[in-house]
């Protein structure tokens, strides 16, 4: 069968910081690859719609699968989905994916026939056996399968994440693909799940709070087989086991092989085991993202971090004494006033680390989706990016987005500014030395993409599609296992 997966356009966040290759996407494409489908890729991040209306003219699918990570994502999916309908009425077009399973009946009721099924979890196991069966519309047996005639079983994980080793010949323009100044960069995946449940993250209710890793020579297959110099790990928190670090830098240190790396990590992961880090250091690992959230003990106990001030502070010397370069994450709370803005200007230029600042977002899946008392101001889908306030502000709404934009944009100067630029002018000369450019655009993009009227004009905008109304309630230990897509143990 002939298969076309599409992963949507770049959002707001990724149109200046960072594009990454769809590492998801190709998975579940070798998946269906070696399942003896023919397969084919269409990354509309550094494609255009045109691109798609080639492909769909030129390879004539069957069946066309969008992955739908993001919910911003959503609208432009349903529309595509439309017209390839339009186009090629027997293609059979399907979306799976992080966020449209957490609310896959509803989307598919959305679609109004433009999709003809919804594959929740892991895409690995659920898209072969959805292919494999579109032939005799044997759907009731698919794994995950949420249709217009009915349901299948429950999803199923893989056994290991071992295999499929991604497509990555699948993506066309790699070297559009890059992470601040890893330009280019691919990204890799050596674990899946999170042990802890912070209310805003639903990377541990999609899982069922399982935790399964790579074995340590798959893991080192995965990253010699890279072709670029710059590798983003995408693992929720990285080297939560410490054994399971060391074994995977054992295996590359004996092969030789060389990358530069940006993962992310937790404040008490870190300060638990700094010899893996200093011993991926010695490896390559150059930059550090760690999820601080707040900087005071309500906001961290508001999101059930479980670490404490002191813990990140103390993570940001130890990072520093490795002569990491570390980017951390700041959850804008909506009832910020503009006292709350200039602290935290004032913090974020107090200390030498990159400073980012995502806006809290309600997401299904999450626990604050249900336990948020405060109703949604909106429930357009375009606006659940984590740059748009969704919530109640405190401040009038105008207010808060010129607030926010000039937050981020006094950071954004103090990193991407002449004095900054002039300390990186050695890596943006190689970079354009070898024509990348990623690095280069976005010291100049800001002021395009984070703009505060255009933001709140974004309210305005016409609403065609919406998430579901959430359900407020309280979520007790016992009650978390409604909020799995994959069932926990036992």
């Amino acid at each position: 069968m002939r298969v076309l997966f599409v992963h949507p356009s770049a959002l707001m966040y990724s149109r200046l910081f960072l594009r990454l290759e769809p590492l998801g996407l190709e998975r579940v494409a070798a998946a269906a690859r070696t399942a003896g489908h023919e397969v084919r890729i269409v990354d509309l991040q550094v494609f255009s719609h045109d691109e798609l209306w080639r492909q769909i003219a030129e390879f004539r699918p069957e069946a066309v699968g969008f992955g739908l990570n993001y919910l911003a994502n959503v609208p432009e999916a349903l529309e595509l989905a439309r017209d390839i309908k339009r186009r090629l009425p027997p293609c059979f077009v399907f979306a799976g994916g992080h966020s449209v399973s957490f609310i896959a009946r509803h989307v598919l009721e959305q679609a109004d026939g433009a999709l003809d099924a919804v594959l929740r979890g892991e895409g690995e196991i659920g898209a072969p056996a959805l292919l494999d069966a579109l032939p005799d519309h044997g759907w009731s047996d698919v794994p995950g399968l949420v249709g217009l005639e009915g349901d299948g079983p429950p999803p199923a994980m893989l056994e290991s994440i071992d295999e499929p080793r991604p497509a990555r010949d699948l993506t066309r323009r790699r070297n559009k693909y890059f992470i601040g100044v890893l330009d280019p960069a691919a990204s890799a995946e050596f674990t899946r799940g999170c042990p802890w449940d912070c209310s805003f993250c639903s990377a541990w209710t999609f899982y069922g709070r399982r935790y399964r890793r790579m074995s340590p020579s798959a893991a080192a297959d995965e990253i010699a087989g890279i072709a670029e110099p710059g590798v983003f790990l995408v693992d929720d928190v990285a080297f939560i086991r410490p054994e399971h670090g060391d074994a995977i830098a054992a295996e590359l240190e004996r092969r030789r092989v060389h990358k530069e790396y940006y993962l992310e990590t937790r404040a008490d992961v870190l300060l638990r085991h700094p010899e893996v880090f200093e011993r991926w250091r010695r490896l390559g690992l150059n930059y550090m993202f760690l999820g601080m959230e707040a900087l005071d003990e309500e906001g961290l106990d508001l999101f059930r971090k479980r670490v404490s001030p002191d813990e990140n502070i103390r993570a940001l010397e130890t990072a520093r004494r490795m002569g990491l370069t570390v980017a951390i994450n700041l959850i804008v709370d909506p009832r910020w006033d503009a006292r709350q803005f200039e602290l935290v200007r004032q913090w974020a230029l107090s200390v030498p680390e990159i400073v980012h600042l995502t806006v809290m977002t309600p997401y299904p899946g999450t626990e604050i989706w249900h336990t948020e008392s405060r109703k949604l101001t909106t429930r357009d889908y375009r606006l659940f990016d984590i740059q748009h306030a969704v919530l109640p502000t405190r401040l009038p709404l105008a207010e808060f987005y010129r607030e926010l934009v000039r937050t981020q944009s006094v950071i954004a100067r103090k990193h991407l500014g002449v004095a900054a630029v002039a300390q990186t002018l050695g890596i943006l000369t190689r970079q354009l030395l070898r024509g990348q450019t990623n690095f280069a655009r976005m010291i100049w993009k800001f002021d395009k993409v984070y703009n505060a009227e255009q933001q709140l004009r974004d309210h305005a905008e016409p609403v065609h599609f919406e998430l579901p109304l959430p359900r407020h309630h309280e979520i007790n230990p016992r009650a978390r296992a409604e909020l799995y897509v994959h069932p926990a143990h036992g």
